[in-house]
């Protein structure tokens, strides 16, 4: 019974943590898109929203703080908040339940973004001007 009770106050937390980040989750695979599909997702959420909160179960952490880092690297983003965790998924093979690692992290605009964002947006501009003379 208290498993139960556990895994409903840690939903209605992550319900409010959504309804705080504004719905704005991006839930990241390691295998089923590239790293800069979810990196330019990442960016046009912020652009709408001002953050974004990444998320990933087990080998696809290392994918979540790839993109955390490239965007911090560029100056777009900064860190609002990071959580670890583990959660229980049923193996549907063997019908038990495992235990996987979970990162949520959210990142906010940086004072910058938007302008370094028309400068982006400018150097593909200009590239595409150039190809075409």
């Amino acid at each position: 019974m208290s498993g139960d009770m556990a895994v409903q106050a840690g939903g209605d937390a992550q319900q409010k943590q959504q309804q705080d980040v504004g719905g704005n989750r991006i839930q990241v695979s390691s295998s089923k898109k590239p790293l800069f599909f979810y990196v330019n997702l990442a960016k046009r959420y912020m652009q709408q929203h001002g953050d974004v909160e990444l998320s990933a179960l087990g080998l696809a952490i290392s994918t979540v703080v790839t993109i955390a880092e490239i965007l911090k690297n560029n100056g777009l983003a900064v860190e609002k908040r990071i959580r670890t965790s583990t959660v229980e998924i049923i193996d549907e093979t063997k019908a038990r339940p495992i235990q996987k690692a979970k990162i949520e992290i959210v990142l906010g605009k940086t004072d910058k973004f938007d302008e370094l964002m028309v400068a982006n947006a400018g150097d593909a501009n200009a590239g595409d001007g150039e190809e075409q003379t």
